[in-house]
């Protein structure tokens, strides 16, 4: 998958589209595969220097200058509760816009964009619990895959966009 730019209006259309599909991007953390809206990744970028910040939360891997803008990088890993891996060939950055605020995060992998008809999401099921649950938008079982699709306005808490907002400032 290339560089992408700022999604535009015809990017936004197709992301629910006349037929009723959704056009997810799909990213790895470990064995686990995840999706998001394409309308919300401005662009896929491979792992470079990150500025670290002293005494920010340890997923917080720092800011990078990206043409001119400083953005935040989030390990979504950490995030999430998993172990730091090191990075590999395929490691990259997911630049997303969160409530008009550009963050990058560190997935594992970039998989592909899949175009999901809008009745193949399904919500989580009721026994799954705990923090996750927030910000888990469903699930897509696809070619004996399961894909769990999130909200990523949820991913970060009011308290943690804060934080992110001033550490870019």
């Amino acid at each position: 998958m290339t560089a992408a730019a700022e999604p535009t209006v015809e990017t936004k259309r197709q992301s629910r589209d006349a037929t009723g599909t959704i056009q997810l991007v799909s990213f790895r953390l470990g064995n686990e595969e995840y999706g998001i809206e394409i309308t919300r990744v401005q662009e896929i970028i491979l792992l470079g220097d990150i500025t670290r910040i002293p005494e920010s939360p340890q997923y917080i891997k720092g800011l990078i200058n990206l043409r001119n803008t400083v953005i935040p990088i989030v390990d979504l890993r950490l995030r999430f509760g998993m172990p730091e891996v090191a990075p590999t060939e395929e490691t990259r950055i997911m630049v997303v816009s969160i409530s008009g605020k550009t963050v990058g995060f560190v997935v594992d992998g970039v998989n592909e964009v899949m175009r999901i008809p809008a009745d193949g999401i399904v919500p989580p099921p009721p026994s799954v619990t705990g923090l996750g649950h927030d910000y888990l938008t469903g699930l897509v079982n696809s070619d004996e895959r399961l894909l769990i699709v999130l909200d990523i306005e949820r991913i970060l808490g009011a308290d943690e966009s804060a934080t992110l907002a001033a550490v870019a400032e």
